[in-house]
């Protein structure tokens, strides 16, 4: 059993928009991940680099070393999402940071290596329909590479649930803590924990019908809370994640889950 975990990312490894119920800050997938090994091994320690905003560049070039320098034998590599969603992304080069990190990761064989594929952007929100084949082309590329590095791949792209909006906060990029649940759940059945089983693939139950003009609503909402600031963003060249450090930096061991957080 593993002794110690790091995760690597951005957001969604840090955990947006999974909030711990004490309002301590956010709890995610990575968390929730830990604790379900911690209850097996309760001397593990976890550290979280995972920094919002950050492309697949700057995970390599910012946490791979002090995550080498940790010598984890569980690792999470999620990253990628910022680069893929933007016109002008160049895949391939998006890949290669990803096979440096993994093989890396994998260099003696010793660590453990998660990694994950993307699910379809365009029912969580059809503004990505642009962005949908470099997400195809990025999965294809990160199921070759997992494959050569003797990586474990939770191939989230598979299964369409992944891409139930319900899954999914309302700023339509990070999942909530459903959705975090999923991923939680997904990885225990792809490390073969005790309790991890293909559950996580069922789909939900079938969804309220929305009227149109409750969805032009949403549609509105969402474009002046969320995709106006990131264009700004954008436009002035900062990222969500400037000034920001890991929550998490150094090996801690893992508190269990408070009674009222759901696995």
């Amino acid at each position: 059993m593993w002794s110690r975990y790091v995760a690597l990312g951005d957001s969604t490894s840090e955990g947006l928009e999974d909030p711990h119920p004490d309002g301590s800050g956010y709890r995610g997938w990575t968390d929730r991940l830990a604790e379900r090994v911690a209850a097996l091994n309760p001397g593990l320690t976890y550290a979280n680099l995972a920094i919002r905003g950050k492309v697949a560049r700057e995970v390599r070039e910012e946490q791979l070393a002090p995550a080498l320098a940790l010598e984890p034998d569980l690792a999470t590599v999620f990253a990628g999402l910022n680069d893929v969603l933007r016109r002008s992304c160049d895949v391939a080069t998006v890949a290669g940071h990803m096979d440096a990190m993994i093989a890396a990761l994998r260099r003696d064989g010793a660590a453990t290596v998660v990694t994950f594929t993307y699910p379809d952007p365009v029912p969580v929100n059809p503004v990505a329909r642009p962005a949908r084949d470099r997400v195809l082309a990025f999965n294809s590329l990160l199921r070759a590479i997992s494959a050569r590095r003797g990586a474990v791949l939770v191939d989230l792209a598979r299964h369409p649930v992944t891409s139930d909006p319900r899954l999914w906060h309302a700023d339509r990029l990070h999942a909530n803590s459903h959705g975090h649940a999923r991923i939680a759940d997904a990885i225990a059945h792809a490390l073969e924990l005790p309790g991890g089983d293909a559950g996580w693939t069922a789909p939900l139950p079938p969804a309220v019908r929305v009227r149109r003009h409750q969805a032009l609503g949403a549609h509105a909402v969402w474009t002046h809370r969320y995709f106006r600031p990131w264009v700004l963003r954008r436009l002035r060249g900062i990222s969500s994640g400037d000034g920001r450090t890991a929550k998490r930096p150094e090996p801690l061991p893992v508190l269990p889950p408070h009674p009222h957080q759901e696995h």
